[in-house]
């Protein structure tokens, strides 16, 4: 990756490393929040016939995760064009 400015190169990289913090807490608090800490309370609404706290132990999460993913690189493309850093 070739930068403009050292100052361009930074603002990248921080915006980069926001966006990987932000998804890694949607992911945490959906895999060990909803999954962990409040399954029991979940537990008491039902989602497709299934409790919800299993429901995002079982299959929430891993969904959740792909969703992120999804984001991350829509959201790291475009950075990449704001940034006009582009691979080739």
């Amino acid at each position: 990756m070739a930068f403009k400015s050292e100052e361009l190169a930074k603002a990248y990289w921080r915006e980069n490393i926001g966006l990987v913090l932000k998804l890694l807490a949607v992911w945490f608090l959906v895999s060990y929040g909803f999954g962990i800490i409040l399954v029991d309370w979940l537990n008491e609404i039902t989602f497709f016939g299934f409790k919800l706290g299993f429901w995002f132990a079982q299959q929430g999460s891993i969904i959740t995760f792909v969703i992120l993913i999804f984001i991350y690189v829509n959201r790291m493309s475009a950075l990449d064009n704001k940034y006009e850093v582009h691979e080739h």
